[in-house]
This record gives structure tokens, C-alpha cells and sequence, in this order.
């Protein structure tokens, strides 16, 4: 069993990825109204991706015997004065899920809890690709702000260019058998 301290740390960030899920929903619905269906599809595809964070903490509390605890949350943020705040929002939230993630990991270490250490190394790797591609995709959108075709052009590239992957097979399984 993990350490009581760690399983509320994981009981918690629950919280916090499902409050990253639906605001990316949100930014996606916004940009669905906006009319820029990449910028959309790749927010829909991150809220997917947040959920499935979700999913993974809790297989692992419940593979854990720790009683995983599915919080309620605060709505998102829906209104936005221009195509970037979203992007910036993102890139804030993706930044401060980071420093969640680094101090659930120095939690786990300090506790001697390994196998939560273990657990939560494959998300401080995929904080480093999240914040890398939000901080990307803010630098275009500003550039471009007054041209979002150029923006939907430069997302269907990158979108094509990446494939379907094979997977990365230290991912954490999900409850329900979910495949992020």
C-alpha cells in the first residue's frame, strides 16, 4: 500500500486533472465557436488526454488498495478575449500540474513509498512534453493571432506529422481499460 500521505496527494491531483479535462473542453467548445476546428481537435484530444491522467491515478490507488476519491471541481473558465488566452491559460495550468507532479514525487521519495515514485515518474515525462507543446503552440498562435488560418494550417500539419505512434509502453494502465 502507498503511503496514506501519497494516496491523498494522488486523491488530490484526481481533482486537479479532471479540472484540467474540462477546461480543455472548454477551450475546445471555444474554439468550435470560433470556427478553427484544429485548434479544437487538439484541445478535445488534450481534455481526453487529462481524463486519462485521471484514469490512470485512479487504476493505481484502486490496484493499491487505497480507495480512490473522485472529487467535484470549480467550472472552467469559458469566455476569452482572443484566439491566445486559451493557449496561455493551457500552458499556465500545464506549468502548475508540473509542480504538482515534482512535489507528489519528492512526497513519495520522502515517504519511501517506491512504488508510488515509481508510479509517478511516467507523469513528470509527460509534464516535460506538455509544457514543451503548449509553449510551442502559444509561440505560433501569437505570432499568427491575425491569421488563424495559418494557425489551422500549421496544426494539420503538425497533426498529420504525428502519426498514431506506437504507444509508449511505460504508460500506466487506466481504470476501465481505457487506452489514453
Amino acid at each position: 500500500m502507498p503511503s496514506i500521505a501519497f494516496a491523498d496527494a494522488v486523491n488530490e491531483q484526481i481533482g486537479h486533472e479532471y479540472a484540467a479535462h474540462q477546461q480543455y473542453v472548454a477551450i475546445a467548445v471555444y474554439y468550435d465557436e470560433q470556427t478553427l476546428p484544429h485548434l479544437a481537435q487538439f484541445f478535445y484530444k488534450q481534455a481526453l488526454e487529462e481524463r486519462g491522467h485521471a484514469m490512470m491515478m485512479v487504476q493505481y490507488l484502486l490496484d493499491q488498495d487505497s480507495g480512490p476519491i473522485i472529487p467535484g471541481i470549480a467550472p472552467p473558465k469559458v469566455a476569452f478575449v482572443d484566439i491566445a488566452e486559451p493557449v496561455s491559460l493551457a500552458l499556465e495550468q500545464e506549468k502548475m500540474v508540473t509542480e504538482q507532479i515534482n512535489a507528489m514525487a519528492a512526497l513519495a521519495r520522502d515517504e519511501s513509498d517506491f512504488a508510488g515514485e515509481q508510479f509517478i515518474q511516467w507523469f513528470i515525462k509527460e509534464q516535460v512534453e506538455e509544457v514543451s507543446s503548449m509553449s510551442d503552440l502559444l509561440t505560433v498562435v501569437q505570432r499568427l493571432i491575425d491569421s488563424p488560418m495559418q494557425i489551422e494550417d500549421h496544426l494539420a500539419r503538425e497533426m498529420a506529422a504525428a502519426g498514431t505512434g506506437g504507444g509508449d509502453p511505460t504508460e500506466p494502465a487506466q481504470a476501465g481499460g481505457a487506452a489514453a
